[in-house]
């Protein structure tokens, strides 16, 4: 029988899995290559998102009007708290704004943080954070990094600032670990307008927000590392994302059973809290599967296969928690200049 899931709940169980697999990868990254390929994935994801969403936001989120370094820092809180992190801004001068991503951090969740190295922290800065004057055009703009987690700190804080001169490449991030951010100000911070940012537009932002770094760590993935290892890296991480955090969003979209027919709901629900169409349909025990179109990938191709492998691995590491004895056969796929994706979910052999 088919459990009835609002929109909501299907964007809470898709960002949670991508979430989880994007922070998983850093790990993988770290540990089967090293904590300066993780590094160097980190500065290339965030370097893409940057060009990708930086600007484009900057009208959404009413920031144009500001000075460079204001509008920055408030850019940064508004952005990562619509995404469901934790930051805090404080103003200090029209030249001088800070920020302060607090515990527990968003990229590190649980006890993921104990295992990054400083190499990530400094990739995301140098990828996003030491690029903001560049795309405003502004040369006198820059980034002071004044903690990071890895080194024992508050959390990742610093302040965009308007220098009096214009900076060299180097100078755009720079570090100053002495100081401290000043107290935050909630009263003081600015706020989202709630007509234009309603409830339900808010819970597919968060939604958008995890997909967007899996997405880029992907195709990223794939650019740096070369499609063959970006498969081993990439699957290894889904398959063991899929199977972590099946039971928790099984429980969200209300899976209670174990057979082909629930798994094809768990799938569907997923899919369709993607944005993309999906149908189902049973023959003799088995089920087919069909996804029109891939939202997460629109308009960023073409992929090489390792990416579509990666991915599938995160619902082939979900099934094998959900019932061990079922297989997910991939039938067709974009790739092959198809438009949809074709799965049966049938009992091994």
């Amino acid at each position: 029988m088919t459990t009835s899931v609002s929109t909501a709940v299907k964007y809470e169980a898709v960002a949670k899995i991508y979430h989880a697999f994007f922070t998983g990868l850093m790990l993988t990254v770290t540990l089967r290559k090293d904590r300066y390929a993780a590094g160097d994935l980190c500065f290339h994801v965030f370097r893409r998102q940057h060009h990708e969403k930086f600007l484009s936001s900057f009208e959404k989120l009413g920031l144009s009007d500001l000075p460079d370094a204001v509008a920055c820092a408030q850019y940064h809180y508004l952005s990562n708290s619509v995404g469901g992190v934790p930051v805090e801004y404080m103003y200090e001068s029209d030249q001088k704004a800070w920020v302060h991503f607090c515990h527990p951090r968003w990229m590190y969740e649980g006890a993921a943080l104990c295992g990054m190295p400083l190499e990530i922290s400094h990739g995301f800065l140098k990828g996003w954070y030491g690029q903001n004057g560049v795309s405003l055009k502004n040369p006198r703009l820059g980034f002071v990094c004044t903690s990071q987690d890895m080194d024992g700190q508050y959390g990742m804080a610093g302040y965009f600032k308007e220098h009096s001169h214009d900076l060299a490449p180097e100078e755009r991030l720079q570090f100053s670990p002495g100081e401290i951010a000043p107290p935050f100000d909630p009263s003081k911070a600015p706020v989202l307008d709630a007509g234009t940012w309603p409830e339900e537009r808010l819970q597919k932002a968060n939604r958008n927000y995890a997909m967007e770094y899996a997405k880029n760590s992907l195709i990223e993935l794939a650019k740096l590392f070369g499609p063959a290892e970006a498969a081993y890296l990439g699957g290894i991480t889904a398959q063991l994302i899929g199977k972590q955090f099946y039971r928790d969003t099984a429980e969200l979209l209300k899976i209670n059973g174990d057979s082909a027919s629930d798994f094809a709901t768990y799938l569907s629900h997923l899919i369709d809290g993607q944005d993309d169409e999906v149908t189902v349909e049973e023959k003799s025990g088995d089920v087919h599967i069909k996804q029109t179109g891939w939202r997460l990938m629109r308009g960023s191709g073409p992929h090489p296969i390792s990416v579509f492998e990666a991915w599938n691995d995160l619902w082939k590491g979900a099934l094998s928690v959900h019932n061990r004895y079922l297989v997910l056969e991939t039938l067709q796929r974009q790739d092959y200049g198809d438009d949809c994706f074709e799965w049966w979910i049938r009992a091994r052999q």
